[in-house]
């Protein structure tokens, strides 16, 4: 299938065009207009420093449904021990960053550009993105960041400096969402590590059903609070 070229113009083209690997679409911008068209057609922005924007549509989708999140025995003990503090909103700038250093297996390089942190950034002044942070004795030690829409959060990236750090943000994630009643955590590609915590693979089909009914929701936006006892 062809890879569409977007234009000035603020349209995109049917998800269900992507090419086999799930790019459907070049170029364009960052706006907050586009980026919020985008997200409730369930296209998103990933590409490598120096090439052009690309748009991606995959099939299938990692979801994450709150009432499936895996906490182990290991993690519980984490949380009750108040070892971390979790705050959310107050860091955004710092944990885009932190994502945008984190280095791991297979990932060598990163693809938050400057220009995509900017673009969150603004994203994020404008009450769609937030950020969900563990602290530990005063210090940024893990979090994770992402868009909302309607009944839908759209996870972007995490980072960890301490065990299980980032693991106690998803945990509030899920627990705040929950409350919100909230349909799905979206994490877009496979990913092994979330598989662990409860993220399965839906066909693209049943996530766009799904997103179509969940940005229909008022959307909550920033700044947010974490929950009392999270």
């Amino acid at each position: 299938m062809p890879v569409f070229r977007l234009t000035s113009e603020m349209r995109f083209p049917p998800p269900h065009m992507a090419d086999p690997e799930g790019i459907l679409a070049i170029g364009g911008d960052l706006s907050v207009p586009r980026l919020l068209l985008a997200y409730r057609l369930g296209i998103f922005p990933w590409y490598s420093e120096g090439d052009p924007i690309l748009w991606w549509s995959p099939d299938p989708r990692m979801l994450l449904f709150p009432e499936e999140f895996i906490v182990s025995r290991s993690l519980r003990r984490v949380i009750r021990s108040r070892r971390y503090e979790v705050r959310m909103d107050t860091a955004f700038d710092r944990v885009i960053e932190a994502c945008a250093t984190a280095r791991g297996p297979g990932r060598e390089s990163t693809w938050i550009t400057p220009e995509m942190m900017a673009a969150y950034r603004h994203m994020h002044q404008a009450g769609y993105a937030h950020s969900i942070e563990t602290w530990e004795a005063g210090r940024l030690v893990g979090g994770l960041y992402g868009i909302s829409l309607g009944s839908c959060f759209f996870g972007e990236s995490m980072f960890h400096h301490a065990a299980d750090a980032s693991k106690v943000a998803l945990a509030a994630l899920v627990e705040t969402v929950t409350s919100w009643r909230f349909s799905f955590i979206d994490c877009q590609v496979a990913n092994a590590h979330l598989a662990s915590l409860g993220a399965r693979e839906v066909p693209r089909t049943t996530f766009l059903k799904l997103l179509a009914q969940g940005v229909q929701h008022p959307t909550r936006t920033g700044p947010w609070t974490a929950l009392q006892g999270v």
